[in-house]
């Protein structure tokens, strides 16, 4: 958290900033600054806290002096400050702006090690100490939309705290004007934010997307899954300015798997939660804007060689390029009630988040492939009875061999092939599934595997097959060719019917719906945008 910098490397950081003379008492930045430095101290002292609000007092977080730096990581991802520093005694400090200190780490590998594993340490640090209480979200334990607020967090590596009621209390929430209805609740820098939703958090903490004027960026990639990762890690190490949108956070499908065995490097498997962390925590090394949730809505051309990528909100991203890879929405059971379960008991991912809300819970998991087999497994093993229901007859038909025979050794998974599920009960949460082969099992939590339809239709006018996935490169329709022909040539590998508009990762159609192959076609595309933009 506290490197020690070498005089050489110390002069590097120094020459980065702007030099200023500062006094006991100012301030060098505050909490909820949208636009902070990285602190240099050459002499003096200052001192990091958290703020205090109408419920809490101020906290000491550290007390920083001479040769080091204040900051963390929100200064690579944009997030606004949500601590103060104090200057305690005076001294001089160098301000290093946040497009210096991406210019210096990409040009001086030495110092972004440095720097980069001293702002992730303290990020690491801050988590169960007085910051976490800068973001605090309170509401239903069984509540959806709480778990959708911690999602987001935890995938965007936020500082934060949750609290999760019982059903209809308000614990000390009395005091502060709310009612349940309210619920959840984001407290930011001690402000009530009522009925929040991520986008809403995002946007009072810094985080949604602003363009700067008469902006045009090399590389939109719309999805952060690992394809969409891989690519706008790839599009910003080879000097592209990237911008990275998602919807919902950064992770995808592979976020909610629990453990991923056959990606290569890892021989004891991998937690997606992971995987996505550091991804997430790479493309901030190399530049990449990443903006969460943001949801793209229409692409059009502004031009020969622009694009418009419109959001969700109103606002345009102009671009030169842009990669789809939105993947695809999860497929729901047409089932009565299935809605109203949709926030207290179905859930789309089996990861440390879900895991909380049903530990040592009976559990029914619905699908046949990798994904339903490493969630059995992975909830079993934390204590839950687990019913895994098979439409299919066989289960090693669309699954791994090595998970089919662990399922089918493990007494804690009752499998159940050539089975569907016919229903849903209980009283304002799951309590019971009804499966069509064996009646009624108690069940907390319903993990639903069952595939996913595209997300394409903010594409309309692309190039896609009867199911929505989008063609690329040869497998582009010859009707749409005409246009290719007054730029010479035709679609690069992985372009889509729409010059330097490229898909990889699921919402391709060909794509081989795993991770490995995710990670190969997102940094693939980004060898063809290269290409595309040299014509």
């Amino acid at each position: 958290m506290s490197p020690v910098l070498t005089d050489e490397q110390w002069g590097r950081l120094v020459a980065a900033g702007t030099a200023e003379d500062v006094a006991a008492g100012d301030h060098v930045f505050r909490a909820g600054d949208a636009d902070y430095d990285l602190i240099v101290i050459e002499s003096g002292e200052i001192q990091i806290f958290r703020d205090a609000a109408r419920w809490i007092e101020e906290a000491v977080i550290t007390t920083m002096g001479p040769r080091s730096f204040a900051g963390e990581l929100g200064l690579l991802n944009g997030q606004s400050a949500f601590l103060t520093a104090r200057v305690m005694q005076p001294g001089r400090v160098h301000r290093v702006s946040r497009a210096a200190l991406r210019a210096l780490m990409n040009e001086d590998d030495e110092l972004c090690d440095l720097i980069l594993h001293a702002l992730w340490a303290r990020r690491e640090s801050l988590r169960t100490g007085p910051a976490a209480m800068t973001l605090k979200f309170v509401g239903t334990a069984s509540s959806n939309d709480l778990l959708a607020l911690r999602r987001f967090a935890e995938r965007l590596d936020l500082v934060h705290k949750a609290v999760a009621l019982p059903p209809g209390e308000l614990g000390s929430l009395d005091s502060h004007d709310i009612t349940v209805g309210d619920l959840p609740v984001a407290f930011i820098q001690g402000e009530p934010l009522k009925r929040a939703t991520p986008g809403l958090v995002a946007e009072r903490l810094g985080l949604s997307y602003q363009a700067q004027a008469d902006e045009v960026v090399d590389l939109v990639v719309v999805g952060g899954g690992p394809a969409g990762l891989a690519a706008a890690i790839y599009g910003a190490s080879e000097g592209l300015s990237t911008v990275l949108l998602d919807a919902v956070a950064p992770g995808g499908q592979a976020a909610a798997t629990s453990r991923i065995e056959n990606f290569l490097g890892f021989p004891f498997g991998v937690s997606g939660g992971d995987l996505i962390g550091q991804a997430i925590l790479q493309a901030l090394k190399f530049g990449v804007r990443v903006y969460a949730p943001c949801e793209a809505v229409g692409l059009t051309r502004a031009g020969p060689d622009l694009l418009d990528i419109a959001l969700s909100d109103g606002r345009l991203i102009r671009a030169r390029s842009a990669i789809v890879t939105s993947g695809a929405a999860y497929r729901r059971l047409d089932l009565d009630r299935w809605a109203d379960f949709e926030r207290s008991g179905v859930y789309y991912a089996a990861t440390p988040l879900e895991l909380r809300q049903v530990q040592g819970k009976p559990v029914v998991v619905v699908g046949g492939a990798n994904s339903a087999g490493q969630a059995a497994l992975y909830l079993a093993a934390h204590g839950s009875p687990v019913h895994l229901v098979v439409r299919g007859h066989d289960l090693g038909t669309r699954m791994s061999s090595y998970l089919a025979d662990r399922l089918a050794d493990d007494p804690r998974v009752h499998v159940h092939t050539s089975s569907n599920v016919t229903g849903l009960d209980g009283d304002g949460t799951l309590e019971s599934v009804r499966i069509d082969t064996v009646g009624e099992v108690d069940a907390r939590g319903l993990f639903c595997f069952i595939g996913a339809t595209p997300a394409t239709s903010w594409l309309p006018t692309l190039d896609r097959d009867a199911e929505g996935f989008i063609r690329t490169g040869t497998d582009v329709g010859i009707q749409t060719l005409a246009q290719w022909q007054g730029l010479g040539r035709e679609p690069l590998p992985f372009e889509t019917s729409a010059p330097r508009v490229f898909a990889a990762g699921d919402v391709r159609r060909g794509s081989m719906k795993r991770v490995a192959a995710a990670v190969g076609e997102g940094s693939s595309a980004v060898a063809s945008v290269h290409r595309a933009l040299a014509f």
